[in-house]
């Protein structure tokens, strides 16, 4: 992991650079290490300070973004990182109290932050915490309602020495040995003090409330190319879902939503939908194409030439659109 010191270095005194924390942390939310592990490299290079990510434009952040999913995180990246130049000079906070009144920071991530870019003894508490302490205590009270409880168990074993080893160990843990399929029982250092290991529950915790099932939503998106090779794309608006990022336009999605091109022209419907799924529902998305002459005056979106449009920089629903389409508007 490109952001961490290692233990020997932490001791002789060498901190990790708290801009790489912070940018590491908000894209580990509801992300994987092995996803994120290449978008922290490239933000590195491109934005290689606080300071240069805040002078960033937003359209460049969000193409950069594009794929990681969770949006609104790289709005509030943005956000945070402004904030951090004009209210903190450009240095990150130093403590809990402190972080979390930053733009895009919550407990968590205002405790791993303090813990592993400054060495305070801040509690951790993530999916892989919480597992690893349901266990510990062969606690069976359901997610989410059992969060204080768990927390009140992470305090516990808060280090007061090293709490930034501590932090990223414990968290660790949880994600290479106490998995939450087939724990690694027989090489766990806690084993001899784990509750649920003695009673032989831990293949059952942490217990979760079961969670309702997602609803099914669907909308139409609009694929047009202008005679030239430009593409028709929209910034979509900073709030709500895939806020401020670049795509194709498309109708509200909803149960049935209205048409609504964005411009008049003879649209053809291809016969295969592009599905994602996000956090809260499933979408169904029709995909709809066309060409446009060039003095074609869309009401809403702009072109965007064909040498500067990249795939790459749409969200992943968006991408899934474009993949289905392409075939249809490849030739100029």
């Amino acid at each position: 992991m490109p952001w961490r010191v290692m233990p020997t270095m932490r001791k002789a005194g060498y901190l990790p650079d708290p801009y790489a924390v912070w940018l590491s942390e908000v894209m580990l939310q509801q992300t994987t290490v092995a996803a994120v592990r290449g978008y922290h490299t490239r933000f590195m290079a491109f934005w290689p300070t606080v300071g240069a990510l805040a002078a960033a434009e937003d359209a460049d952040v969000m193409a950069a973004w594009a794929g990681l999913g969770y949006y609104a995180r790289a709005r509030n990246l943005l956000k945070c990182a402004r904030t951090v130049v004009a209210d903190h000079g450009g240095a990150f906070p130093q403590t809990y109290v402190a972080l979390i009144e930053l733009p895009g920071i919550g407990p968590y991530t205002a405790a791993a932050i303090s813990a592993i870019a400054f060495d305070e003894a801040s509690t951790v508490l993530d999916g892989n915490v919480e597992r690893v302490m349901s266990r510990l205590y062969d606690d069976h009270t359901p997610l989410p309602a059992a969060k204080p409880v768990l927390m009140d168990f992470a305090m516990r074993h808060t280090s007061q020495i090293r709490p930034g080893d501590y932090a990223q160990a414990v968290m660790d843990l949880g994600a290479t040995i106490c998995t939450p399929k087939k724990p690694a029982c027989g090489i766990c250092p806690v084993r001899g003090a784990c509750k649920a290991q003695m009673a032989g529950t831990q293949g059952k915790l942490p217990k979760k409330t079961p969670k309702k099932p997602k609803p099914t939503r669907h909308g139409v998106a609009y694929i047009a190319r202008r005679d030239d090779g430009a593409w028709l794309l929209e910034t979509r608006p900073d709030r709500g879902l895939l806020g401020g990022m670049l795509g194709w336009p498309t109708t509200d999605w909803g149960d049935t939503p209205p048409d609504q091109e964005p411009v008049s022209a003879d649209w053809q419907e291809l016969d295969t939908h592009a599905r994602h799924t996000f956090t809260h529902f499933h979408l169904i998305l029709r995909v709809q194409t066309a060409w446009l002459p060039r003095d074609a005056l869309p009401d809403r979106g702009q072109f965007i030439p064909a040498d500067t449009f990249s795939p790459d920089a749409l969200p992943t629903v968006m991408q899934k659109a474009y993949t289905l389409a392409v075939a249809t508007l490849r030739n100029v």
